[in-house]
C-alpha cells in the first residue's frame, strides 16, 4: 500500500509547474467532454450568520481510477485579518477500494489548475502572435492567469487593473520581476485593453469589470472569477457577439452568470454557449475561426481539473520524495 502523503502549497507548486498544470488540464477537459468523469453539482454550504461559505466538490475518473474530494472555503472579511480569502483541501483516493492516497493543501492546487485551464483555452482560442495581455485583478489568481497565457503565447507586455490601486501597482513590480515583461497597473480598465491580445478576469466582482466597446478586435477573453448565476466579470455585449466555449456545460447552465443573465433575458440562447473546450480539443467543435474574432472561454471550475491535477501532483510529489508521510 503507498504511504498516505500530506502535500503542503509549496510542495504542490513544486510538483506542478504550469507547463505540466496544462498537460494535466488537457486531460481533464478531454475526458469530462467524454462523458468518461462522474462529477456531481457543486454543492454549496452558507451557514446562517457568516461571512463566508463552503464547496464540496466530488470527482471519480475512471481512466486515473481515482476519486477526489475538494473541501474550499471562501470568506471575502478574511483579508481584513491577514487570512486568504479561499482556503482549500483536496482528498485524493484510489476508485478501487477508497483507500485515501494523500491530502493536498487545495488553495495552491485551485490557483495552478484555474490558471492552467486559461492557458489551455488561450493555446487553443488566441491568435498565434497574441503579445500583449490585460489582467483584471491582483489576487492569487491573478498571478496564475498571467502565468499561464505566458506559457502558451509570446506575451511581451502586461496591464493590470485592480480597483484597489495599490494591490495592482504590488502586482505589477512582482509580476514583473517574475515573468521578466514590462507589467504596468493601468489607471482604468480602457487602458488596460487599449493593446490586449489575451484578457483575464479574475476577480470576486458581481458586475462587468471593462467596457465591451474597449475590446480589441481579435481579443481572447478568459472569464474565470465569477462562477455564481447573479454574478457577472464579463459584459453582455462582449458575450453576444463573442465565439463561447466553456468547460462544462451543465455547470454552466447551473453557475455561469455572465452566460444566464443574457440568456434569461432572451438575449441568447442556450445553443450559444453550448461548445466545451474538451470538444474543441478533439476536433468536434470550432474554435477561433478568423483573426478579427472575439473568443471567450467562460470558467465555473470544474471537480475534474482538482481530480487531474491531484494526480499529476501526487505522482510526480512520490518521485521527488516530497511531502509527509502520514499514519495510516
Amino acid at each position: 500500500m503507498p504511504p498516505f502523503l500530506y502535500l503542503t502549497a509549496a510542495d504542490v507548486r513544486q510538483a506542478l509547474p504550469m507547463a505540466e498544470a496544462i498537460d494535466a488540464m488537457r486531460e481533464a477537459f478531454t475526458q469530462l467532454s467524454n462523458r468518461a468523469v462522474g462529477m456531481p453539482p457543486r454543492m454549496c454550504v452558507e451557514p446562517p450568520g457568516c461571512s463566508g461559505f463552503l464547496l464540496l466538490m466530488p470527482c471519480h475518473s475512471a481512466v486515473t481510477e481515482r476519486l477526489s474530494l475538494k473541501i474550499i472555503a471562501q470568506f471575502p472579511g478574511n483579508r481584513e485579518h491577514g487570512l486568504p480569502l479561499i482556503q482549500a483541501l483536496v482528498i485524493l483516493l484510489d476508485a478501487a477500494y477508497g483507500t485515501p492516497l494523500a491530502i493536498l493543501d487545495g488553495a495552491a492546487l485551485t490557483a495552478i489548475r484555474t490558471g492552467a485551464a486559461a492557458g489551455l483555452a488561450t493555446q487553443i482560442l488566441a491568435r498565434p502572435e497574441a503579445g500583449a495581455a490585460a489582467i483584471f485583478g491582483s489576487g492569487v489568481q491573478a498571478r496564475t492567469q498571467l502565468e499561464a497565457v505566458c506559457a502558451v503565447r509570446p506575451i511581451r507586455e502586461a496591464m493590470v487593473f485592480d480597483q484597489d490601486a495599490p494591490a495592482a501597482a504590488r502586482y505589477a513590480l512582482e509580476m514583473s520581476e517574475q515573468r521578466g515583461i514590462p507589467v504596468r497597473a493601468a489607471r482604468d480598465p480602457a487602458e488596460a485593453l487599449r493593446h490586449a491580445s489575451v484578457v483575464c478576469c479574475a476577480t470576486t466582482s458581481r458586475t462587468p469589470v471593462f467596457d465591451d466597446a474597449h475590446l480589441a478586435p481579435g481579443a481572447h477573453v478568459n472569464g474565470v472569477g465569477s462562477w455564481k448565476p447573479e454574478a457577472a466579470e464579463i459584459p453582455v455585449e462582449t458575450v453576444l457577439r463573442a465565439r463561447v466555449v466553456v468547460d462544462h456545460r451543465e455547470s454552466a447552465m447551473e453557475e455561469a452568470g455572465d452566460l444566464l443573465m443574457p440568456l434569461r433575458q432572451g438575449l441568447i440562447k442556450a445553443e450559444h454557449f453550448k461548445t466545451e473546450l474538451g470538444e474543441v480539443l478533439a476536433g468536434r467543435c470550432p474554435g477561433r475561426q478568423n483573426a478579427s474574432e472575439i473568443t471567450l472561454f467562460k470558467s465555473v471550475g470544474v471537480a475534474a481539473q482538482d481530480l487531474f491535477a491531484a494526480s499529476q501532483v501526487v505522482e510526480k510529489a512520490r518521485r521527488l520524495g516530497l511531502g509527509i508521510n502520514l499514519p495510516r
